[in-house]
């Protein structure tokens, strides 16, 4: 018996790791540029606006990716999306690696953005999907933990690439695309569809084998029951309209949902994993030493998301969401004040982006995801999840659009204390509005929610 519970475990984090080379990739893809700023800046003869724009339209695909990506799951399935995303990595960092002018790098980094923008939305889904109740939480979480290990890999590959010359950012831009091959590899190698998926799309056998692979006779006959019985009430009902999403208690929900997508980015965070090195120049630091401090940054994002993993089926997601929330009032107010001097304090500035990331880590950066993956019934859930997500990163535009922008016109004590009452707005929000969905089936949420 223990052997095979043991094959169940191992199918199931083998597909959930699969799954999150998607946030790998998402990752890489978001700091990759980070390294490259002073460099793309002097090839291309950008300003402060100039480079906003070059980072923060990878957003705007992103946004596009997002709003679309629902729509493909449902019609498609989740690993057909999954396969068209691994592609689109590959295509566009090859496509920023060889640019010969800003206009060239722009529409690859939105072709980038397209697949950020879909992995977003198809990853935590798809994980929400396949995972057992009891650690959905973790497992879904595990999509963040990728984002942070991509991160990190991005600025370490920044940080060894940036000694080879004038050209080393076509290096530090071309990485993606040897991670992408390898998840595109994967995929066509061992991947399941989602059981949810096929259940819908009447291929219950099919649904039946994954979900005995995922967890044995146990999860087929405490879940599968369940899947068919929802969808059945789904299918009863009229195709869904997009203004259904705005009305009622699923407008409700949506609204919920929407918002802590929005708050997730509007307190900061591609910001600063964006900017880091210039925020730590701008605190004194010399070129070299930005970019090590940059990666400290990255490391303590990723040994943060893991606190995060072990607390969010433990503490619940309300919790950590409030405590997170408190964390990052409390750096971005030090950070306000110690950018408000005529001079900083390099370490004081590098132990407060520390606790900001820290606590963010533990906290929006994964929940916000675990959060939309759970509320979102299954009728609604591709194209809720899209929506919210496209908020998400329009929000993430705007950020990382104007943050150059208010750094070099007002200074980073602006821009710091413009996050920090953010911070205090997504604090307020979550005390009052986020239910605890710690430990319940979907369909247990949704009943809950007065949804079914």
């Amino acid at each position: 018996m223990k052997t095979t519970n043991q094959a169940h475990a191992g199918f199931l984090y083998w597909t959930t790791f699969v799954a999150i080379n998607g946030g790998l990739l998402f990752g890489l893809n978001m700091a990759g540029i980070s390294g490259a700023v002073d460099m793309l800046k002097g090839e291309f003869s950008l300003t402060d606006s100039g480079l906003g724009t070059v980072a923060a339209l990878l957003t705007i695909g992103c946004l596009i990716g997002a709003l679309f990506t629902g729509n493909f799951t449902k019609k498609y399935g989740r690993k057909k999306v999954m396969m068209s995303t691994a592609i689109l990595y590959i295509i566009s960092a090859l496509g920023c690696a060889l640019a010969g002018s800003s206009a060239i790098l722009i529409i690859f980094r939105v072709l980038s953005g397209l697949a950020v923008g879909a992995t977003s939305v198809v990853c935590p889904m798809y994980i929400s999907e396949i995972s057992p109740a009891h650690n959905r939480g973790r497992l879904v979480s595990m999509n963040q933990f990728a984002i942070t290990i991509g991160i990190v890999l991005a600025y370490i590959f920044d940080y060894l690439l940036i000694g080879l010359g004038d050209d080393s950012w076509r290096y530090m831009l071309a990485v993606p695309a040897l991670f992408g091959l390898l998840y595109l590899i994967f995929i066509v190698i061992s991947f399941p569809e989602s059981p949810r998926w096929l259940v819908a799309n009447n291929r219950k056998d099919e649904a039946e084998r994954i979900m005995h692979r995922i967890g044995g006779d146990q999860l087929v006959k405490s879940e599968l029951a369940e899947i068919e019985r929802t969808i059945a009430e789904e299918k009863k009902k009229k195709r869904l309209a997009i203004s259904e999403l705005f009305k009622g208690k699923t407008g409700k929900i949506v609204l919920i949902g929407t918002l802590i997508a929005a708050f997730q980015q509007i307190t900061g965070i591609n910001a600063v994993i964006m900017f880091a090195p210039e925020m730590f120049k701008a605190a004194g630091a010399a070129k070299d030493d930005s970019m090590m401090m940059s990666m400290v940054v990255g490391l303590v994002n990723f040994l943060m998301t893991i606190i995060a993993l072990w607390l969010v089926d433990k503490k619940g997601r309300k919790t950590l969401l409030l405590w997170g929330a408190v964390g990052m009032i409390v750096s971005l107010a030090y950070l306000t004040w110690e950018f408000a001097k005529p001079e900083q304090f390099g370490v004081g500035v590098l132990v407060a982006l520390l606790v900001y990331i820290s606590f963010f880590a533990a906290s929006f950066a994964p929940v916000m995801w675990v959060i939309i993956s759970e509320i979102y019934p299954n009728r609604i859930k591709g194209v809720a999840m899209s929506f919210s997500t496209a908020v998400s990163w329009l929000c993430t535009f705007l950020t990382v659009y104007f943050a150059p922008v208010i750094q070099g016109g007002l200074g980073l004590s602006y821009l710091f204390g413009i996050f920090g009452i953010f911070s205090v707005l997504a604090f307020v929000f979550v005390k009052i509005w986020i239910p605890e969905t710690k430990g319940k089936s979907l369909e247990q949420i949704e009943k809950e929610l007065g949804l079914i």
